[in-house]
């Protein structure tokens, strides 16, 4: 089915096959919603289960220990970097939900956009400043750009979780701008709940 919010064809939960509709079953909000971002895995729904598996272990698992309202941030701001409008949107909403603070939200979202992050605390700074380099100079990257993080508190462990978020972003990022997927339809924010449970996909 030709798409109104996309770039290339999709197929609907209506004509969905058994194994492409069981995965649609997975996300769909209580709404009734499926988010863009993931139909457009419909012609391949392998890659959908492949998505969602990522997504939900780097940005939604409870072995994490880095605040997710964190996380979001550097999604965003990865986002932000890309160009990556529907990312933007959608996890800025998330963001706002968890910190349940919209003048602090609204207050990092400046700093990201005017790309001045020097007022923000200096853990959040050292976060954001990695993932700038990360995601504009891949190639440049060297083992001294991980010391603010350090000297900032952060663990290995919890390192590896900045890099991981930040670099599934930039994989979500190109999906989207590569394929033209907008917001049309979409409900903003949603998102999984924390588990370790890897089936757990549901969107609220």
């Amino acid at each position: 089915m030709k798409s109104d919010f996309a770039w290339i064809e999709h197929i609907p939960y209506k004509e969905a096959g058994p194994k492409l509709k069981k995965l649609y079953k997975r996300v769909i909000s209580p709404e009734g919603k499926i988010d863009n971002i993931m139909k457009i895995h419909s012609l391949r729904p392998h890659s959908m289960a492949g998505h969602m598996a990522l997504y939900k272990n780097v940005l939604h698992h409870t072995g994490n220990t880095i605040p997710k309202w964190l996380l979001e941030t550097c999604g965003v701001y990865t986002s932000m970097l890309n160009g990556c409008n529907y990312c933007v949107e959608h996890h800025f909403s998330g963001l706002k939900r968890l910190l349940k603070d919209d003048d602090k939200a609204n207050s990092l979202r400046s700093a990201m956009e005017n790309k001045d992050l020097s007022g923000l605390e200096q853990r959040v700074k050292a976060i954001l400043d990695y993932t700038k380099d990360l995601t504009l100079n891949p190639q440049g990257m060297r083992e001294a750009m991980l010391e603010p993080m350090r000297a900032a508190g952060l663990s290995d462990a919890e390192i590896l979780e900045i890099n991981q978020v930040v670099s599934y972003f930039n994989y979500a990022n190109r999906t989207v701008v590569g394929l033209g997927v907008n917001t049309k339809g979409d409900i903003l924010g949603l998102s999984p709940n924390s588990s370790d449970e890897p089936d757990n996909w549901q969107h609220k």
